[in-house]
């Protein structure tokens, strides 16, 4: 237990290095591109690489992790992250859209090895019957992990605003390579690496509960991304006039609440392993939160109080929809296959990732804040009325 307890603290520590970094390049990318005139679209259009390979990269990333090891993965990624970073620390001439979405892609690449590395090799540490402890470790990795990124998206503001945008992308490197090359001296090799090795046609799942579980994902995280990307920054930006830091700032402290609600999910679920009927009821939960701040700023409430309450709102629901999900693709794996099942349903959550910051530029260009605000809502209810279909699966075969 104690090795385990170590290995658990040094995939952490790695997760949350990758996650500064990940949280300061996108809040980066979106308000420098902003600030040179870019249009909403054309900002959501630079994650389209990022979020389209990480759909690839999780398909393809759970089987290479169980063939070469997840602690490789995750270090292969950290090392793409880096050389995205560098990538973009170039003359502002050679900032093409063409050179920024390679670029971004890299980063996607790196993030989503890194994601399904960390959190499928939490299960590697922990006793198969021990769900609660399961429960626990991976609220809390997953949790701590978007309380950094919101602390990321504070970093990224602030050195855009008092460092530049190059100078920035170099020291986010620079911390970066300290941290993999400390990692990789620490973590034992071959971490979930299977005895067999599985076939690349085995990357698609055949059991139905991850099937629905996937699918569910797809849309929650759709429904978050279609207003939260792009839209709700460049409202901040261009509406209520925020600065950049400000916006960088109050995201963070959004997120990093968002982070402290996920980790103590298990302690307001009180201890309970959440199961199919706690996924379905948080996502119908959730959905009114959308439409409740849309409708407000329908009615010319100040849009300030509604935005910040709304969010916060938004946050804590939003949070424990997200850990009760990422237990259950953990929980409902077996050792041999968790690493494949992870990405397989990471490739769910890139894919709602990706049509979510597509459609948030193009929603809020042509319908606006409110706009977002209601196409979230119908995301959420596809959401929810999938996650009804885990009960049948659930009941059919338990994997």
């Amino acid at each position: 237990m104690h090795q385990g307890l170590r290995n658990y603290l040094v995939i952490t520590g790695g997760y949350w290095a990758f996650t500064l970094t990940d949280g300061a390049i996108r809040m980066l990318v979106v308000l420098y591109f902003h600030q040179l005139g870019y249009s909403p679209f054309e900002v959501a259009m630079l994650f389209l690489f990022y979020e389209f390979f990480g759909i690839v990269t999780n398909l393809v990333g759970g089987w290479l992790g169980s063939r070469i090891g997840l602690n490789l993965t995750m270090h292969i990624g950290m090392g793409l992250q880096i050389i995205a970073l560098a990538m973009l620390a170039v003359p502002e001439a050679w900032l093409s859209v063409a050179y920024v979405m390679f670029a971004q892609a890299l980063s996607g690449i790196a993030k989503d090895l890194n994601k399904m590395s960390a959190k499928a090799g939490v299960k590697m540490l922990v006793p198969q019957e021990n769900s609660s402890r399961l429960f626990k470790w991976v609220a809390m990795l997953t949790g701590s992990k978007n309380t950094l990124k919101g602390v990321g998206f504070f970093l990224g503001a602030v050195l855009l605003e008092f460092a530049g945008f190059r100078n920035a992308l170099l020291i986010l490197s620079g911390g970066l390579l300290s941290v993999l090359i400390i990692t990789a001296t620490l973590l034992p090799r071959g971490l979930g690496k299977t005895k067999s090795n599985p076939k690349f046609s085995q990357i698609f799942s055949n059991t139905a509960a991850i099937n629905w579980l996937s699918a569910a994902r797809f849309f929650l995280f759709g429904a978050r991304d279609i207003w939260f990307v792009v839209g709700l920054p460049v409202f901040l930006f261009s509406v209520l006039n925020w600065r950049p830091s400000e916006i960088g700032g109050f995201l963070a402290i959004w997120v990093i609440f968002y982070g402290i609600i996920q980790s103590t999910a298990p302690l307001i679920l009180r201890g309970h392993s959440p199961n199919a009927t706690t996924a379905s009821l948080l996502a119908f939960s959730l959905m009114f939160i959308p439409a409740a701040i849309a409708l407000a700023l329908q009615q010319n409430i100040d849009p300030s109080q509604t935005i910040i309450i709304g969010l916060i709102i938004f946050g804590a629901v939003f949070a424990i929809n997200s850990a009760v999900h990422s237990y259950l693709i953990v929980a409902w794996s077996s050792h041999d296959n968790v690493s494949m099942n992870v990405g397989f349903y990471y490739m769910a959550n890139a894919g709602g990732r990706l049509t979510g910051t597509v459609l948030s530029g193009w929603i809020y260009q042509t319908q606006g804040l409110i706009g977002c605000l209601s196409w979230s809502a119908g995301f959420i209810l596809v959401a929810g009325l999938l996650s009804l279909g885990l009960k049948k699966a659930q009941a059919q075969k338990n994997p």
